[in-house]
């Protein structure tokens, strides 16, 4: 099967199970010249495939987190549908950007198969503590960005890996301590293995970033600074994860201006 063709499938699968059967398949096919050569049709995407449940609400109504346990289950229940947007993001990624080196296909396809492997880890784990992924409602943030930035590689680079999939750097160690003395220690590992993989993630996200920068000419913080305020409007909020976000091939004048977003000051 075609490869643009494989990840539309996948991407507008609603049943979870053959949605991660697909991208198994996906991450298995050999992705050479030749397979990215044949285009395929482009399309506008407002619903990628997903299951009826759970309900998406907005933001402010979605459900509220705190110690109690239930509450701990309703954050693992709000990480396990991060991690199933994920998948259609980076599918989407495969799909919808069909000019980009091969690399870049290889990347993201990669990119899609961890993401299904960290779904299953918490989907697995909600079931083992008698829940299931859509037993509670959940926002749909994550995908209303990706049909902001669905106009342009660029903007999807700039604004998915590095500020959405980096934002999840940045609170993933105060999430894991929340657990760790808690009834439900063992999402501490299974942040663990999220964690790793995310910080590869982001350095995906980073290298095409600035891929395309350098491919267009583009001061990369100019570029990034344009686009939080087109997309986002505002400053991106701290703390930020300094360490991880070395690892992910941030620059310290990235950095620089996640903690000064001034431009002339980041220059």
């Amino acid at each position: 099967m075609q490869l643009f063709k494989l990840a539309l499938e996948a991407l507008m699968c609603d049943d979870v199970n053959e949605k991660l059967s697909l991208t198994s398949q996906l991450n298995s096919y050999d992705v050479c010249l030749e397979s990215i050569s044949d285009k395929f049709s482009i399309k506008k995407i407002k619903k990628p495939g997903r299951p009826l449940k759970p309900k998406l609400v907005s933001f402010q109504t979605a459900p509220k987190r705190d110690r109690s346990d239930l509450g701990m289950v309703k954050t693992i229940h709000s990480i396990c549908h991060i991690e199933f947007n994920a998948i259609n993001l980076a599918l989407d990624a495969v799909y919808r950007f069909q000019n980009m080196p091969t690399k870049y296909y290889q990347d993201w396809i990669k990119v899609a198969y961890e993401e299904s492997y960290h779904f299953k880890l918490l989907n697995d784990y909600l079931e083992l503590l008698g829940f299931a992924y859509g037993d509670f409602d959940a926002h749909n943030g994550l995908w209303e960005m990706a049909t902001k930035t669905d106009y342009d590689v660029l903007a999807r680079m700039a604004l998915v890996p590095r500020v959405l999939e980096a934002r999840g750097l940045d609170v993933t160690p105060s999430i894991q301590a929340k657990f760790k003395d808690s009834k439900f220690s063992k999402m501490v590992d299974i942040l663990d293995v999220i964690y790793c993989d995310e910080i590869g993630h982001v350095k995906i996200g980073n290298h095409w970033f600035h891929y395309l920068c350098k491919d267009k000419n583009l001061d990369p913080i100019l570029t990034f600074d344009t686009l939080i305020k087109k997309h986002i409007g505002s400053n991106l909020r701290g703390p930020f994860n300094v360490e991880a976000r070395l690892l992910s091939d941030f620059s310290q004048a990235e950095l620089n201006y996640l903690d000064h977003p001034v431009y002339n000051e980041a220059k």
